[in-house]
C-alpha cells in the first residue's frame, strides 16, 4: 500500500529532513506505453509487506489477524481487487453498470462531483481517469468527499474491534488496521462501500497495490504520529503527474479536490501522489515519469563516496588519518553517516546544508580545520559564495568543485551502463519496444538519475 506524500523525506546521514522539490528542464520524450494509470494498478501486489506488530500484550485473536493479514490480503485481492484503469468508462463502455452504480452511490453518500468533470477512458494517459467537460479555473471545486464516505479503520464496521486491539495492530507502516478494515468490507455482502468496490474488476495479475491517502499533520503537529491512512473514493480515480493541475485539500467535514491550474475543456485532471523521484514512484506505484516529465526526480551521491573521493587525493598516511578525523567530526555534527546519501534535484540540492558542510570540512586547510573543530563548528559565518544551490555550484571554491566532481564520477562508475547507452536505447523506438515493462521503467529511473549527475559534471567542470 502507498500513501499520498505531501513532502519528501530525504536521508541525511544521522537525521531526517523534510525538503520540497522543484521543477526542471526538457529533453526528447521516448515512446512508451502509458505509465501513469490509476493508483490501484501500480507496483506489485505480491510485494506488499505488513511489518510485524510491536511486541506487547494482546489477544491471540488480534495477533492471528495481524500475522495472517498478508496471505489473507493476497487471497482477498485475487477475489475482489483490481485496477480502476480497467473499468469501462462512461464513453465507449462495454459495461457501464459499475460506473453508473458508483456515481449513484456518490449521490447517496453526498459525494459531490462538479458538472464540469467526468469519469472517462477517453483522453486519459492510462485508461481510466477524470477529464474536464468544460474549462476549469484555478480554485474551482472538482469534487468533495464527505468524511463519512471515507474508508478507514475509524469508519469501517469493525472499527470497535480495531480500536480495542490497537496495541496489537501497531506496525512501522501504520497500514495494518486499514488493510484489515478493507479485507472485512470487501467480503461483507452488505458493505456500504460495495458500489465503490464494484469498480474493481477481478485481479488478473499480481501487480495491483491499493492506493490510500494520508492526511498531513498541521505544521505545529510535525512531531506527532502521522494520521491513519484512508481510502478516498473518487480521489483515487485521478492519475498522477508531477506538474499536476489539482490537489486534495483536507477540512473538518470533507476532503476537497480543487483545481490548481487552468484546465481546458477535454484535458485530463491530474492529482499528485507526492513529490517523488522516479525511484520512489517505481517502488511505491510501479511506474515512472519519463524524462523530463518528472520535475521532482533526484539522484543520490552516497556520503561514503565523497569520503572515498577525498581519500583519492591523499598521498601520505598522515593525510589519510587527518581525513578520517575530519570525517569523524562530520559524523559528530550529524552531517554524514555510513548509510546516508546526498540528494541532488534538478534545480536544488535537497541536502544542501549537509553537502556544503562536508565539502567545507574535507577541503579546508589543516590549521583552519583544527580551529573549526575546537569551536565545534560554530563561529563560522556562511558566505554567499559557499551557498550550494545548483546555480551557484560553478562559483564554489575550486577544491569544492573538484571533490564534488570526483564524487559524481565515482557514482557514475557504479552503474552498469553509461549515459550514451541509455540514450541509444531511448532514441530507438524499435529497440525500446523490445524491452519488458520492468526494463523500460528501470531504464527511465537510471536515465533521469544520470542526467542529473551529468548536469553536475558540467557545473563542476
Amino acid at each position: 500500500m502507498a500513501t499520498q506524500a505531501k513532502r519528501r523525506r530525504v536521508s541525511c546521514g544521522g537525521r531526517r529532513r523534510s525538503t520540497p522539490l522543484r521543477r526542471a528542464s526538457p529533453l526528447p520524450r521516448p515512446q512508451r506505453r502509458p505509465a501513469r494509470g490509476c493508483a490501484a494498478c501500480r507496483g506489485s501486489f505480491a510485494a506488499l509487506h505488513i511489518p510485524s506488530p510491536n511486541p506487547g500484550p494482546s489477544s491471540a485473536r488480534a495477533r492471528a489477524a495481524v500475522f495472517s493479514a498478508p496471505s489473507e490480503l493476497f487471497r482477498a485481492g485475487q477475489r475482489h481487487c483490481a485496477c480502476l484503469s480497467q473499468v469501462a468508462g462512461l464513453a465507449g463502455s462495454e459495461d457501464p453498470a459499475p460506473v453508473a452504480s458508483f456515481l449513484s452511490w456518490c449521490r447517496r453518500v453526498g459525494l459531490e462531483l462538479s458538472p464540469k468533470v467526468a469519469v472517462s477512458r477517453q483522453g486519459t494517459v492510462a485508461g481510466y481517469g477524470m477529464v474536464a467537460r468544460e474549462s476549469v479555473q484555478p480554485g474551482e471545486l472538482l469534487f468533495a468527499v464527505p468524511r463519512a464516505a471515507l474508508l478507514s479503520q475509524h469508519t469501517c464496521s469493525i472499527s470497535g474491534l480495531l480500536e480495542r486491539e490497537r496495541g496489537a495492530l501497531q506496525s512501522q507502516s501504520g497500514w495494518v488496521p486499514l488493510l484489515l478494515a478493507l479485507l472485512h468490507e470487501l467480503q461483507a455482502p452488505a458493505s456500504p462501500w460495495s458500489p465503490y468496490f464494484a469498480l474493481w474488476p477481478e485481479l488478473g495479475r499480481l501487480e495491483h497495490p491499493m492506493f490510500c491517502f494520508q492526511e498531513p499533520l498541521e505544521e505545529e503537529d510535525d512531531e506527532k504520529e502521522p494520521n491513519s491512512p484512508l481510502m478516498v473514493p473518487a480521489a483515487d480515480v485521478l492519475n498522477h503527474l508531477a506538474n499536476h493541475n489539482a490537489n486534495l485539500e483536507y477540512s473538518p467535514n470533507c476532503l476537497r479536490m480543487v483545481a490548481t491550474q487552468p484546465i481546458p475543456k477535454g484535458h485530463e485532471i491530474f492529482n499528485t501522489y507526492g513529490q517523488m523521484a522516479n525511484w520512489q514512484l517505481i517502488h511505491m506505484y510501479g511506474f515512472t515519469e519519463p524524462y523530463p516529465d518528472n520535475t521532482d526526480d533526484t539522484a543520490d551521491i552516497q556520503m561514503v563516496t565523497v569520503r572515498e573521493a577525498a581519500l583519492q587525493g591523499t598521498k601520505v598516511e598522515a593525510e589519510r588519518l587527518l581525513l578520517y578525523e575530519r570525517w569523524d567530526f562530520l559524523c559528530k555534527l550529524e552531517m554524514v553517516g555510513e548509510e546516508g546519501a546526498f540528494v541532488i534535484g534538478r534545480e536544488e540540492v535537497l541536502t544542501e546544508e549537509e553537502l556544503a558542510m562536508t565539502l567545507k570540512v574535507l577541503c579546508m586547510p589543516a590549521e583552519e580545520f583544527r580551529e573549526f573543530k575546537d569551536q565545534d563548528g560554530w563561529g563560522d559565518d556562511k558566505r554567499e559564495e559557499d551557498s550550494l544551490t545548483i546555480t551557484n555550484i560553478p562559483k564554489l571554491k575550486a577544491s569544492w568543485r573538484q571533490l564534488l566532481r570526483d564524487s559524481v564520477l565515482l557514482t557514475l562508475q557504479t552503474y552498469a551502463t553509461d549515459l550514451k547507452t541509455e540514450q541509444d536505447l531511448l532514441s530507438s523506438k524499435e529497440v525500446y519496444a523490445t524491452l519488458s515493462w520492468r526494463e523500460q521503467q528501470a531504464l527511465q529511473v537510471r536515465y533521469g538519475q544520470k542526467m542529473i549527475l551529468h548536469q553536475l559534471l558540467e557545473l563542476t567542470n
